[in-house]
């Protein structure tokens, strides 16, 4: 034993067990690196070993690892184009990465519509057959837990676009980034880093939400605590039998409860900031010119919530990365059954407010309108060609300062109750009002002081403003526009047909309670 450890020693006091210089693997052959910036590499290495990194453009960059053995530099990229070289050189190995762009880099994140792929979205076959995009490099984070920020994460690594890979990408993401490499001309880098079925918290950071988030995490580690995988999996397969038995029986009767494969509550993906944890913590600070989200249908129930919850998000990915980057996102579009009053108080709707406020409030924000393309039976709208247009206009628009189109759909401004009407002002996105298809205007509602909602007639007036009025309420308190899970019909657009976000404004006055009588003396 004691010859044994005299080995060990003198081998390890030679540097033949020295640690080779290691990368994230975000760092990969065919990767984009965002371009004219000073952007973070780093890694692994020896306690004070000297770490080079050299791009064959002409860019140079050292550091020095920590006592921990980290390290990280800063490497001016060129202006846009490639194929380059990147070799990042340590005391005993040297990494050398190929076939490397300059360009965008955007990162695409967010649950099921945007994990949803290419070959799941509309027009499948012939959107896969014809993206041969050698420019558009794609890079998938693969879907795994953890309960403490990684500095690592498994991935599906970097790939040109074509045919053959491009079936199981964000088929949202892929349309974001293809209109943006199509009008700006540059590589383009997309990281796909998606869960279907997860609820905002989980792609968090603890620090930022446990205030708010306690209790639940409490709970949730009581249930891991008692967890007992037999009778999880038991549990599950009476689940499954029942809910099979009822499919095949006709549907008839009360629906059982839906089979859900058992999940440890720890390892679960909705456990709070077990998804940045694992998938965003990892990436960063690889440079990004911004971000893309599609969440929100987890959360409904707490729409009201949800404002300050993507405000959160925002600020920590930011405050992680170290840039006021660019976030845009999808406001969740009509779903379930069609709406049958003017108003219908929904979930659905107090999300949407959620993500228009967000819009309005947060700098360098901005929101996809797509009230226009869901499906009622459909949680996963097959039309993500739109999605990730409408994206892509937002971004041109405002990160990248192009002019001459519309970037968005309407959006509620302002609104003056005058003279028995509510007169309504919108930004309008770069193109002025129009009704969609032709026609009246459809969608509008009025409430007055103490009555109940009633559909309202609508008309545009010059370019930016809808007057709305209803004999039945002389005096309006408050207007609504498109304000039920499935506003279908609604047609409040902009000349380039893009569609206006639902809203509502106004505020009933507070009926004073009768006053308690003195108790007789």
């Amino acid at each position: 034993m004691r010859r044994l450890a005299l080995v060990w020693a003198l081998v390890c006091g030679a540097g033949l067990l020295r640690a080779e210089v290691k990368l994230p693997a975000v760092f990969a052959d065919h990767m984009v690196l965002q371009r004219e910036t000073a952007a973070a590499v780093w890694g692994w290495a020896d306690p004070g070993e000297k770490v080079n990194a050299a791009g064959n453009w002409g860019a140079t960059a050292e550091a020095t690892a920590t006592p921990e053995g980290t390290w990280r530099l800063a490497l001016q990229t060129p202006a846009a184009g490639g194929p380059f070289t990147v070799t990042v050189k340590g005391a005993k190995n040297s990494i050398e990465l190929k076939d490397v762009l300059s360009g965008e880099v955007w990162l695409c994140s967010g649950q099921s519509n945007m994990q949803m792929s290419v070959s799941s979205s509309k027009d499948a076959q012939a959107e896969t057959a014809a993206a041969a995009f050698p420019q558009i490099r794609l890079l998938t984070v693969n879907r795994v837990t953890a309960n403490e920020p990684q500095k690592d994460c498994p991935v599906q690594a970097w790939a040109e676009c074509s045919p053959a890979n491009v079936g199981g990408f964000s088929a949202a993401g892929f349309f974001f980034g293809r209109k943006l490499h199509q009008e700006l001309k540059v590589p383009i880098g997309l990281i796909n880093s998606s869960w279907g079925g997860t609820r905002i918290e989980a792609w968090t950071p603890w620090e930022s939400q446990k205030a708010d988030l306690q209790q639940d995490r409490d709970a949730r580690d009581a249930q891991d605590k008692a967890y007992d995988p037999a009778k999880a999996k038991a549990a599950f397969e009476a689940d499954r039998k029942a809910y099979t038995e009822w499919t095949q029986g006709g549907k008839q009767g009360k629906e059982p409860r839906r089979p859900r494969a058992p999940v440890q509550p720890r390892k679960d993906p909705n456990y709070p900031s077990n998804l940045f944890n694992a998938m965003i913590n990892p990436l960063a600070p690889y440079a990004l010119r911004g971000a893309i989200w599609y969440q929100g249908e987890a959360n409904a129930g707490r729409g009201k919530a949800y404002r300050g919850q993507m405000e959160r998000l925002i600020a920590s990915w930011r405050q992680l990365w170290g840039s006021d980057f660019a976030v845009y996102f999808v406001q969740l579009p009509n779903y379930m059954a069609p709406w049958q009053k003017p108003v219908e108080e929904s979930g659905w709707a107090d999300l949407r407010e959620s993500f228009m406020n967000t819009a309005k409030e947060v700098p360098h924000t901005g929101m996809a309108i797509t009230i226009d393309i869901g499906e009622e039976k459909d949680i996963h709208p097959k039309n993500k060609q739109d999605v990730g247009d409408r994206l892509a206009r937002m971004a041109l628009k405002q990160t990248y300062g192009k002019t001459g189109f519309a970037w968005s759909g309407p959006v509620f401004k302002a609104c003056e109750f005058r003279d028995g009407k509510a007169r309504v002002t919108f930004d309008t996105g770069g193109a002025p009002l129009a009704a969609k298809g032709g026609g009246d205007l459809v969608g509008f509602a009025l409430v007055g002081p103490d009555g109940p909602a009633v559909k309202a007639k609508a008309a545009i007036e010059g370019t930016d403003t809808v007057v709305v009025s209803a004999p039945e309420v002389p005096q309006p308190a408050m207007v609504y526009y498109a304000w039920a899970n499935n506003p279908v019909g609604v047609n409040l657009a902009n000349a380039e047909g893009l569609p206006a976000s639902p809203f509502r404004f106004g505020a009933l006055p507070q009926v004073a309670a009768p006053a308690t009588p003195a108790p007789a003396k």
